[in-house]
């Protein structure tokens, strides 16, 4: 006879790195690479390549005309992440859903490159996901940055997609990811936030990614 007997699903820590265009996030989970975390990058590669479909360079190149096609993809491959099944008692993922619509998304509405109508059908979607899959957090790792910062850091790291990014959109992303983790005006934040200054050189944000360590990798859930 089968035995009967359910077995309950644990979700394993699961820690968001958010922060702006080039604030460290990938330097911050690289940190991370020789521990019992599971590391999920922002999927960046999908993004380029939708069956021979350059998204992330047609949102960028006209945000109006595909703002809507782009954020929809976001919003499918942050599922994905979010309810990839975990090998390891950590995971750590390389910004969230929550980011995506409450920074990404709502800098297209408040710049006007998005129909409202496009807007609440995105949100729908976001409010149905977020309510019906697990898409939760126990921690997220902000790395504030000042816009200037990351422009020069994005200015060397040349990735083509983003020759369109201006010091005004990266500018108009740091408010939104203040407003929502920071000064916590707009937005409700699903887990508890620790601010890093991550405009230091990397050297001395080693120091500071190691203060994170205990609070990431011995509090994971039972």
């Amino acid at each position: 006879m089968a035995d009967n007997i359910s077995v309950k699903k644990i979700r394993p820590f699961t820690v968001f790195v958010e922060g702006n265009i080039g604030s460290g996030k990938t330097t911050f989970l690289n940190h991370f690479a020789n521990a019992d975390v599971q590391l999920l990058s922002e999927p960046v590669e999908m993004w380029r390549n939708v069956e021979g479909h350059n998204l992330l360079g047609l949102m960028y190149e006209n945000p109006s005309r595909w703002g809507l096609t782009f954020q929809t993809y976001v919003q499918l491959t942050m599922v994905d992440l979010h309810t990839r099944p975990a090998a390891y008692p950590v995971k750590m993922m390389e910004r969230s859903i929550y980011s995506a619509r409450y920074c990404f998304v709502e800098n297209l509405v408040q710049e006007g490159l998005m129909p409202t109508c496009e807007y609440v059908v995105l949100d729908e979607w976001f409010k149905w996901i977020t309510s019906h899959l697990d898409t939760g957090g126990d921690l997220i790792v902000y790395l504030r940055t000042s816009p200037e910062v990351v422009f020069e850091r994005m200015k060397v790291r040349a990735r083509k997609e983003e020759t369109h990014v201006s010091l005004q959109y990266l500018t108009k992303l740091h408010e939104l990811h203040e407003d929502w983790l920071f000064n916590r005006t707009k937005f409700s934040c699903p887990a508890p936030v620790i601010t890093l200054d991550a405009n230091r050189d990397i050297n001395e944000m080693e120091e500071e990614f190691r203060k994170c360590e205990p609070k990431i990798l011995f509090q994971q859930q039972n």
